[in-house]
């Protein structure tokens, strides 16, 4: 593995080889952040990119963010309440983080009941399982639309709570209404 490159102090702008390289990230990967915006460089004489130092920093905010899961276009709006021209601070970071926090308490929650329900039903709505009618009787998910409800949170919605369906459920046991199907 061939050692990085090390840049000096007082270098101020990065080729856009250097940001691939100290970023981690390939040269195709940060043409498509600038393209979308998420990233700007200057031009040189002879037409080259050269990408401000802090650059390196949003780079790296932006596969974090991606990696968690957080969609280009809410990267893009984040990037722009950072300042320009200067590198971003740690309460600027906090700040961004921060914005996210209920979506990925969402997600996180989501997650959790995928893994506690991944055996069971996952509340689809089909009742070709022999569980389904007690997991959902009278097939109330599918009165909340299509797919694996249980499961399912669209962006901004707030989810169910995590077991309502196996309280319901066992609420029907409880009152003898398992059909003969059970």
């Amino acid at each position: 593995m061939r050692p990085m490159t090390r840049l000096e102090h007082r270098v101020h702008e990065l080729t856009v080889g250097q940001l691939a390289e100290r970023s981690g990230v390939s040269v195709s990967a940060l043409h498509f952040y600038e393209s979308k915006g998420l990233i700007s460089s200057r031009r040189t004489a002879g037409n080259q990119r050269r990408f401000s130092r802090d650059t390196l920093r949003r780079v790296s905010f932006i596969r974090v963010s991606q990696r968690v899961g957080i969609p280009l276009s809410e990267i893009k709006k984040a990037l722009a309440t950072l300042p320009e021209g200067r590198t971003p601070t740690v309460e600027d970071w906090a700040r961004l983080s921060e914005m996210w926090r209920a979506d990925l308490d969402e997600r996180i929650a989501q997650l959790e009941r995928l893994r506690d329900d991944l055996t069971d039903c996952i509340g689809c709505g089909c009742l070709s399982i022999n569980k389904c009618a007690l997991a959902n009787p009278y097939d109330r998910l599918g009165d909340e639309g299509p797919g694996p409800r249980r499961l399912l949170v669209r962006h901004g919605e707030r989810s169910r709570r995590p077991h309502a369906a196996r309280e319901d459920a066992a609420a029907s046991a409880a009152a003898g209404s398992c059909s003969t199907d059970c």
